[in-house]
């Protein structure tokens, strides 16, 4: 290494320890202050309430009518506190992983949901929500992202590096799928369609190993946003505290979201809706409400890298975790999940990722690129609500 490549990195090394310095230590609340900021911190926790009787609610009886709204308005408040204590753990453990962690969270109940119905045989079921899935994260949420935030503020700026690689990584685990696609066209042998699923998810899981060292470790910089000196004097959640609201959240919420999916299937079989529109369009989206409304709501407060972080690091992380631990569940289980998504659903998702990698590239957005997020959305609803 020549002594001009030492100095760059040297300066370069510099900078990056200045840009730490900057970054402002995080005043802890007092317990009873996080209390305050938890049930009095917005008029949707009104609706607390109705979290428990949600829950109830399939067991006594109440019609699938009453479930699925008693469950839907319980899920709003939460949604609320979850992303309270996203954006409270990522001011002490950073955007990064604070995004992480709320996908995470969010996609465990993804898992937990697909053994439940892959025991059942519903494979088709588990295909089109996970695709739907993948889909409401990187259009339809990722667009009302863009698209609130936008109409909020002139433009909005974010890690262009991170997007690139979580993008391209999207763009690896698309391909795991349309091979065995194209050759469940071409050949009729089921085993060889699944063979090839199990060995392209035991490469996914971990190749997804291997992109956590690279954002938690080697390059972390690639995910961070820019350090905020103007919150030195917030009081915050402690680390823990944060961490016990965002799983007691996720479980309730999980509950809650069992019973509404359990009731949507009723509702829209008397309302002669397509299963092809229940399992990728609206399970996904009543599924997954709270994560969406957490990523908007950071979107709202212009912290573009903590959005992006639970929305696009959500969608890597089904298709390059949820997906492959589904196939591999299925495999222990003596289910034959694989990855034939079909010609049209992996069709749709690739352009999907080609279009949000092209919009994310330049590290801005603006409500426009929101709006087109949610028409190609509302487009794929559309053909799947006439199949």
């Amino acid at each position: 290494m020549s002594a001009r490549e030492k100095n760059g990195y040297a300066q370069l090394g510099g900078k990056d320890q200045q840009a730490v310095a900057k970054q402002p230590t995080p005043k802890i609340a007092s317990f009873c202050t996080a209390m305050k900021m938890i049930f009095l911190g917005s008029y949707l926790n009104v609706l607390l309430p109705l979290a428990p009787l949600g829950i109830i609610a399939p067991r006594m009886n109440w019609g699938d009518a009453v479930v699925f709204s008693v469950n839907f308005l319980a899920i709003l408040p939460l949604a609320k506190i979850l992303g309270l204590a996203t954006e409270e753990l990522s001011s002490s453990v950073g955007e990064t992983v604070g995004g992480l962690l709320n996908a995470s969270f969010g996609n465990a109940v993804e898992m937990i949901l697909s053994i439940f119905a892959l025991r059942k045989g519903l494979i088709d079921v588990v295909q089109g929500s996970l695709l739907g899935s993948i889909l409401s994260n990187l259009l339809l949420v990722l667009g009302m992202c863009f698209f609130f935030g936008g109409i909020k503020f002139h433009n909005q700026k974010f890690n262009a590096d991170g997007a690139r690689v979580q993008s391209n990584l999207l763009l690896l685990s698309v391909l795991a799928l349309v091979i065995p696609s194209l050759v469940g066209i071409v050949e009729s042998k089921e085993t060889l369609v699944l063979s090839m699923s199990r060995g392209a998810a035991l490469i996914l899981a971990l190749l997804y190993c291997m992109y956590l060292v690279f954002q938690l470790k080697t390059h972390s910089d690639y995910f961070a946003g820019a350090a905020e000196e103007t919150e030195a004097e917030e009081e915050h959640m402690s680390p823990i505290l944060a961490c016990v609201v965002l799983l007691l959240s996720t479980v309730i919420v999980a509950a809650c979201s069992e019973g509404l999916v359990d009731s949507v299937e009723g509702i829209t079989d008397s309302l002669g809706i397509s299963e092809h529109f229940i399992g990728v369009i609206l399970l996904p989206i009543v599924g997954n409400a709270a994560e969406h409304l957490t990523a908007v709501d950071v979107a709202l407060k212009n912290k573009m890298d903590l959005s992006l972080g639970v929305a696009l690091g959500s969608s890597s992380q089904i298709a390059m975790l949820v997906v492959p631990f589904t196939v591999i569940a299925g495999w222990v289980i003596g289910v034959p999940m694989d990855l034939n998504f079909r010609p049209l659903g992996t069709g749709i998702l690739l352009l999907t990722v080609l279009i949000v990698g092209s919009l994310t590239s330049d590290g801005e957005s603006n409500w426009l690129e929101g709006a087109m997020l949610v028409a190609a959305y509302i487009m794929i609803a559309i053909t799947f609500w006439v199949l």
